[in-house]
């Protein structure tokens, strides 16, 4: 297929640049091949039923994104991308001139790093400082918010652009579908008898890099780490063999899900996967996906129309767009149930 084929039109002020008033105060689309019906994210637990498994992606958003100056006084911009270990990162760096290896640079006018070799398109930096970098980050980094919300990060993001049931610190950007839960609306699907389960998948800067070639399977995918706990894994195996969903809530716990059974069956453990998922892909834990609205050419609408179908998701888009859902990170949901054969 050609990148051509992922394309919509999208109107400009469809892209929310915040989050809704009330966190799960958004709209739902729930798309059934060529059934689609518009209701709310409120009304979610009646859905599913009891038995079935919602599976989250428990990474936490660190503030990725420094700012400083080179030894020699030049400005410098640091993207984290992977943090490797306590004084050790992998980031994306902008400056007038690319660092040289051994290079110092000082960010926030207090944390000293050197540049110690380029990896790829990026850069391993050694922070010098006795601190745990996390602790470096937490203190003086922001939040890295999409490059489509044109706007500063505020004080609101900080909680806004985190999940409620974040946990293991690694992502650069949220997984968005979890952005709509509460703490009462995990209460509520607990009591209905719907079961809770989490993999973690870091969330790398990759997921917002456009696709490049026109023939989408020349495209290359950025790799990013997860783990399936054993739990997890023994819930959803449970889950199937009583006839139950499993739910997947989001792209970012499918490619987790999905890259753990690649030989069919649900591997505990923890990974690296590049998985592209592309029409034609046979899915094999994944029974429905909540997902929020994603960019025109993106590899996630690509996962999707694999999921749900290529001519029943650009029916299911077109119809967001007639009825003005809010799209992207902050926007609002679907629900898509998966389309066999």
């Amino acid at each position: 297929m050609q990148l051509s084929d992922f394309d919509y039109h999208l109107p400009e002020h469809l892209v929310a640049q915040h989050p809704p008033e009330v966190r799960g105060g958004s709209r739902l689309l729930h798309v059934a091949g060529s059934q689609l019906a518009d209701t709310l994210f409120a009304e979610l637990p009646g859905f599913l039923s009891a038995g079935d498994v919602l599976v989250f992606n428990d990474t936490r958003v660190i503030k990725a994104r420094l700012f400083g100056e080179k030894a020699s006084g030049g400005k410098i911009e640091a993207l984290i991308e992977r943090v490797l270990d306590e004084h050790t990162a992998l980031a994306h760096v902008r400056a007038s001139k690319s660092p040289k290896p051994g290079t110092r640079l000082v960010f926030a006018g207090r944390w000293q790093a050197e540049m110690v070799e380029r990896v790829g398109e990026l850069f391993k930096l050694r922070f010098l400082a006795e601190e745990n970098l996390f602790d470096i980050l937490e203190a003086s980094g922001k939040l890295p918010l999409p490059p489509y919300i044109e706007r500063d990060t505020d004080a609101d993001d900080d909680a806004r652009y985190q999940t409620v049931y974040a946990k293991e610190q690694g992502a650069v950007a949220a997984p968005t579908a979890g952005l709509h839960f509460t703490d009462e609306m995990l209460a509520r699907l607990e009591a209905h008898g719907v079961k809770l389960a989490y993999v973690t998948l870091h969330v790398g800067a990759g997921t917002f890099q456009p696709v490049r070639v026109d023939n989408i399977a020349e495209h290359k995918m950025h790799s990013e780490i997860y783990d399936i706990p054993e739990q997890t894994r023994a819930t959803i195996e449970a889950a199937h063999a009583a006839g139950h969903k499993v739910v997947s809530v989001g792209t970012t716990s499918m490619r987790a899900l999905e890259s753990a059974a690649r030989g069919g069956q649900l591997i505990a453990g923890r990974g690296e996967t590049d998985i592209f998922i592309t029409p034609g892909y046979r899915f094999n834990v994944v029974d429905r996906l909540l997902t929020n609205f994603h960019l025109p050419k993106s590899t996630l609408l690509m996962l999707v129309s694999a999921f749900a179908g290529y001519a029943e998701m650009r029916a299911a888009y077109a119809h967001a767009v007639e009825k003005e859902y809010r799209f992207f990170s902050y926007g609002d949901a679907m629900l898509l149930e998966r389309k066999d054969g």
